[in-house]
């Protein structure tokens, strides 16, 4: 029989520094304060960002969810606890934006998803999927030269809608 996993350390985690600095350092900021930040590490099969915490010798290495992180580092980790999810309210799962985070559950996840997944032009409709999106994005950023970033972020998005469509978050 195997052993069950233990729950994450959210609060042991975001309250290391050097897990924190990684964290930061992976995510690239939009120049205004209602930009998406982007994922620069890691990504899932589903878009999110992933990133790899803990000491292997204590026995508490672990794969993690970035914007679960991100949540505890900017909010605190006391609304994790009995199931809660973090939604992405910009359906854009690679953002690190807290401000485009907000607390649910599981269903109401899943409702937003399919709610908004059909919708021409809009980010959980795009030809590549979730995880294409994601490292599109991500690979446009990194090969991006200083200063034009916005535009690769742009073309990269745009070309996961070859009808030319747009559609930002609804929320």
């Amino acid at each position: 029989m195997t052993e069950p996993t233990p729950a994450v350390p959210w609060e042991r985690l975001a309250a290391d520094r050097s897990i924190v600095a990684r964290y930061e350092a992976k995510a690239y900021r939009g120049p205004g304060p209602g930009d998406h930040h982007w994922w620069l590490g890691a990504i899932s099969d589903s878009g999110h960002g992933k990133l790899r915490v803990g000491s292997r010798t204590a026995g508490t290495r672990r794969v993690v969810n970035v914007h679960v992180l991100g949540w505890a580092i900017a909010h605190g980790t006391m609304d994790l606890r009995n199931g809660a999810v973090v939604r992405h309210t910009c359906d854009e799962p690679s953002c690190q934006n807290p401000e485009h985070w907000r607390l649910g559950d599981r269903l109401q996840n899943i409702l937003d998803f399919q709610a908004r997944r059909g919708l021409s032009g809009h980010a959980l409709a795009d030809a590549r999927g979730a995880k294409g999106r994601a490292v599109a994005v991500r690979d446009a950023i990194l090969d991006a030269a200083p200063g034009t970033e916005a535009d690769a972020i742009a073309a990269a998005l745009a070309a996961g809608h070859p009808s030319g469509d747009h559609q930002d978050g609804l929320w």
